[in-house]
């Protein structure tokens, strides 16, 4: 795993030495453009825009275009230097509760390892912010772009989580959401119902079970094509018709599924470990 970057973290006087790794992982199938008449590759090419030329990675480098035509150029050097005590630190602004954080806000996570001689301090901040229920609010800049980030707890790890800007979340007045449940007819009964069904489908959270079904479904389609030896676009009529979804009615809905649901919530309560009788101590 890379490092983004080594650095600290500061709050208040303290400054505690880390390193900055990604925490995503991320398994996109990778699926390359392609001309349908003769299946070559459609390749992207650097050229100059003058001259028409390919240009090597080692001679393109970032540039400002200060007015029409003009540009200021930056190596990457540059863009590190112009800000050392700000690209290179997470500066704890302040804290807040964990829990007051919308979950909108939260974009992409980071770990933060400690570095040389910083284990007290990393563990003093960690330690922390678990038992107050904290979250550090802090500015960090990540390549070229100054973002704010929630430092937060994890096992024996601190995670930096990115944070989206407030004016980069849309406005939910620009949708047309219903209103209260009475004004769209949603009965008292159906939502008696609806509870209990959420109550026996309740279970631990396990992200480790779950996994990306569409990848798996796309890979399954691409290897049926490899079999049959038919790897050439297959024609819209060929592939199957999507079904427009049936009217339902609510309330037989929530009693089919609760009727589904009821056989598994019994199931995962012969499973849970019984709890020992509590134990009065003699007077």
């Amino acid at each position: 795993m890379r490092p983004i970057w080594k650095g600290h973290i500061t709050f208040g006087l303290v400054n505690v030495p880390v390193t900055l790794y990604p925490a995503e992982q991320r398994s996109e199938l990778s699926l390359h453009l392609v001309d349908s008449r003769n299946s070559a590759r459609v390749k992207y090419e650097r050229v100059n825009a003058q001259t028409g030329e390919e240009v090597p990675w080692d001679r393109i480098v970032k540039g400002y275009e200060y007015e029409e035509g003009n540009y200021v150029l930056l190596t990457d050097e540059e863009l590190k230097r112009a800000a050392p005590e700000v690209t290179k630190s997470v500066e704890i602004a302040g804290f807040v509760d964990l829990a007051e954080i919308d979950l909108v806000y939260f974009d992409t996570p980071y770990y933060l390892e400690p570095g040389p001689k910083g284990e007290k301090a990393y563990v003093l901040l960690r330690e922390t912010l678990k038992e107050s229920g904290k979250a550090g609010i802090a500015k960090v800049v990540i390549r070229t772009r100054q973002y704010i980030a929630a430092l937060v707890p994890r096992g024996d790890a601190l995670i930096l989580n990115l944070l989206r800007y407030h004016a980069e979340l849309r406005s939910l007045r620009d949708l047309k959401l219903p209103g209260d449940a009475q004004s769209v007819g949603v009965t008292k009964a159906e939502l008696k119902m609806a509870r209990t069904l959420v109550a026996s489908m309740e279970e631990k959270w396990k992200p480790d079970q779950y996994h990306d079904e569409y990848r798996q479904a796309l890979m399954n389609w691409i290897q049926k094509k490899i079999d049959t030896g038919r790897t050439e676009p297959v024609a819209e009529g060929e592939l199957p018709e999507e079904e427009a979804p049936a009217p339902i009615n609510i309330m037989e809905a929530l009693k089919r599924s609760l009727a589904h649901a009821e056989p598994r919530a019994r199931t995962t309560q012969r499973k849970a470990p019984r709890k020992e009788p509590s134990r009065r101590k003699a007077g």
